[in-house]
C-alpha cells in the first residue's frame, strides 16, 4: 500500500469517528491529520522528482559509457571495448600519452595575437596553422643566436 493510499485510508477513518471540532482536542486531531495529508503530498512529489533524477543518471551513465568506449578504443578488439574481457590487463602501452616533461615555447601569432604553446618537434617541423586564425606560422631558429632570447638557457641548440 503506497503512502497517498494509507493516507487516505486514515482520513477516511478520522470521518467515520466524527470528531467533535469544537473541543480543543478534536481539533488538535483534524489539524494533525490536515498536516499529515500535506506531508504525504510533498513526499510523494519528492518521490517522483528522485525517480526522474534516477532516471536521468542512467541515461547519462549510459551515454557516458559510449563516450568512455569512443575515447579509449582498446588495441585488443574492433574499437568496440564492451566485447573486450574485463580482466585484460592495461598496460599504458596501450593509449597514447605525452610527455609532461617536454619543454614548451610560447609564440603569439603576428595575425591575431593568440598565443600558442608549442614543443620541440613541432618547432622542429619548421611550420604549422594558427590554430585561432589559420595562418601559416614558419619556425627558422637557424639563424637566431642566444642573444636572441631571453632566457639564455632556454635558446634551442642548433643542429
Amino acid at each position: 500500500m503506497k503512502l497517498t493510499e494509507k493516507m487516505s485510508y486514515l482520513k477516511g477513518l478520522i470521518d467515520g469517528l466524527e470528531i467533535d471540532t469544537s473541543t480543543k482536542e478534536g481539533k488538535v486531531l483534524i489539524q494533525m491529520s490536515e498536516v499529515m495529508s500535506e506531508l504525504v503530498l510533498y513526499v510523494d512529489d519528492l518521490q517522483s522528482q528522485v525517480d526522474e533524477l534516477t532516471e536521468l543518471c542512467d541515461i547519462l551513465d549510459e551515454d557516458l559509457g559510449q563516450v568512455e568506449d569512443d575515447f579509449y578504443e582498446c588495441d585488443n578488439c574492433d574499437g568496440d571495448c564492451g566485447s573486450c574481457d574485463e580482466d585484460d590487463d592495461w598496460d599504458d602501452d596501450d593509449f597514447d600519452f605525452d610527455d609532461d616533461d617536454d619543454e614548451l615555447y610560447e609564440i603569439t601569432c603576428p595575425t591575431c595575437g593568440d598565443t600558442i604553446l608549442l614543443d620541440e618537434g613541432m618547432i622542429e617541423e619548421g611550420s604549422m596553422n594558427c590554430p585561432n586564425c589559420n595562418e601559416l606560422l614558419e619556425f627558422d631558429y637557424d639563424d637566431l643566436t642566444i642573444e636572441d632570447f631571453e632566457d639564455k638557457d632556454e635558446a634551442p641548440e642548433k643542429k
